[in-house]
C-alpha cells in the first residue's frame, strides 16, 4: 500500500512527522470452529494490512484521524467515561485503556489511520488495526510489552470496548506473524510453532462472496452451546475432558444416546476438523500439498454437512473450485458468508478466477471480489 496519502494528512493535521507503524490482517489455511473448544488454529500475517501514524504530542489528549473514514475524533484516557463515540476510535481508545491496567502511563499522541485490509471479507482488519496501534504505543513509549501481551491487550479491547467475545487467534497473528510461516497455534495454552509455508507453483486466492448473513452471531452461539452440551455428557465418565479437544471419536460414540443427534453431529465435525489441521501441520513440512488440498475440502464438506455454516453461495465456490481443479478449497472463517480460500495451481489460478467470476455473476447477478494473498511478517515499524 502507498502510504503517502498517510503521511501527507499527517502533516497537514499536525504539521510535522510522525513514525509509522503496521499491522496486518489475516487467514487462516484450516481450523474452523476449534479455538472455543480448546483446539488449533493454523493462521498466517498476509499482505494486506492497518497502518498507523502517530506522534506524542505533549499533552493528555488522544487527536485521531482515519483517513479512508475522513473522519477525526478527540478524546482523553483517564477514565472509562472519556469513551469516543466513533466505532474505529475505540478500538485505540481500548488499546490504551487495556495498557493502562496494566500500570502504564499513555501521554497524549496524534494518529492517523489506513489500510487496505479489505472490510467484511474475514481478514481481520479490527485485530490489524489494535494490533499497529498497540504495536506503535509500546514503541513511542517504551511500555516493554511483549508481542503476546500486545495480542491479549487487542482481544480486550474487542471484549471490553466494542462487546465482541473473539477468540485470540486474529490478535496473535497480526502480532507474531512471519513471512514463510503460518502459526500452529494451541488455543488453550497459547503455546505455539511456525510451520512453514512456502507453496512453491501454489498460490492463495480469496475469492469473497459479498454475503453477510445476520444469523451469523446466534447460530455461533447456539454452536458453542451444543459442543458444551457434549463436552459435559463425556465428561460424566471422563473427567479429565474440558473440552472437545481432550476427547476422541471413540468416547464421543459412548454418549451417541445421550445427545441430541445435532449436537453429536456438531462434536464430530470439531473432533475431526482438530485431527485435520495436525494432519494438515505434518503435510506442510513435507511440502505436500496436495494432502494439504485433499483436507481443505474435506473442512468445508464438515462445516456445510456436519456444522451446518455455509450457505448456497459458499458451497457454489467450493463446486466450482472441484469443477476447476484447483487443489484445495474451503469456506474461511465462521461462515454463513465471507470468503472461500483457495489453494490453487499457478498455471490454473487465471482459469480459475475468471470462470468462477463469470459462472458466479450468472448465478447472483455480481461478480466476486478476488484477493490474491502472500503470507508476511506481523506487527512492525516501518523506517524510510
Amino acid at each position: 500500500m502507498d502510504t503517502t496519502k498517510i503521511k501527507s494528512k499527517f502533516n497537514e493535521l499536525f504539521g510535522a512527522d510522525g513514525t509509522l507503524y503496521t499491522a496486518p490482517g489475516r487467514i487462516n489455511l484450516i481450523g474452523e470452529h476449534t479455538d472455543y473448544n480448546g483446539g488449533f488454529v493454523l493462521p498466517g500475517a498476509i499482505d494486506k494490512a492497518m497502518y498507523c501514524m502517530i506522534q506524542p504530542n505533549g499533552g493528555e489528549r488522544v487527536k485521531a484521524f482515519a483517513l479512508d473514514l475522513n473522519e477525526s475524533s478527540e478524546f482523553g484516557l483517564k477514565t472509562e467515561k472519556d469513551k469516543p463515540t466513533e466505532g474505529w476510535a475505540k478500538y485505540i481508545f481500548g488499546v490504551c485503556r487495556e495498557m493502562i491496567k496494566k500500570g502504564k502511563t499513555i501521554p497524549g499522541f496524534n494518529i492517523v489511520i489506513s489500510g487496505d485490509v479489505p472490510l467484511g471479507a474475514g481478514m481481520s482488519s479490527s485485530a490489524a488495526l489494535e494490533s499497529a496501534v498497540g504495536f506503535a504505543l509500546n514503541d513511542q513509549f517504551g511500555l516493554g510489552f511483549t508481542r503476546k501481551e500486545i495480542a491479549l491487550m487487542g482481544q480486550a479491547t474487542e471484549h471490553n470496548y466494542v462487546g465482541v467475545k473473539c477468540g485470540i487467534m486474529d490478535q496473535f497473528v497480526s502480532c507474531l506473524g512471519k513471512e514463510g510461516a503460518l502459526i500452529r497455534l494451541d488455543c488453550r495454552s497459547l503455546e505455539y510453532e511456525y510451520v512453514p509455508f512456502k507453496p512453491f507453483g501454489y498460490q492463495l486466492v480469496l475469492i469473497n462472496t459479498g454475503v453477510s448473513h445476520e444469523l451469523a452471531s446466534s447460530a455461533y452461539n447456539k454452536r458453542r452451546e451444543s459442543c458444551e452440551r457434549v463436552v459435559a455428557e463425556i465428561a460424566k465418565t471422563h473427567p479429565e475432558v474440558k473440552f472437545l479437544r481432550d476427547a476422541d471419536l471413540k468416547q464421543l460414540k459412548e454418549v451417541k444416546n445421550k445427545v441430541s443427534a445435532e449436537d453429536y453431529m456438531r462434536a464430530e465435525f470439531v473432533i475431526e476438523e482438530i485431527q485435520r489441521l495436525l494432519d494438515t501441520c505434518e503435510a506442510l513440512k513435507k511440502n505436500d500439498f496436495e494432502t494439504v488440498g485433499k483436507k481443505m475440502y474435506e473442512t468445508h464438506e464438515g462445516l456445510s454437512k456436519k456444522y451446518e455454516v455455509s450457505c448456497l453461495e459458499l458451497d457454489f465456490l467450493n463446486d466450482q473450485a472441484k469443477l476447476r481443479g484447483v487443489t484445495g478449497s474451503r469456506v474461511m472463517g465462521g461462515g454463513f458468508g465471507g470468503c472461500t480460500i483457495n489453494l490453487v495451481k499457478d498455471e490454473k489460478a487465471k482459469d480459475f478466477v475468471e470462470k468462477t467470476s463469470e459462472a458466479y455473476e450468472k448465478a447472483f447477478g455480481f461478480r466476486p471480489k478476488v484477493y490474491d494473498v502472500v503470507i508476511k511478517d506481523g506487527a512492525r515499524k516501518i523506517t524510510n
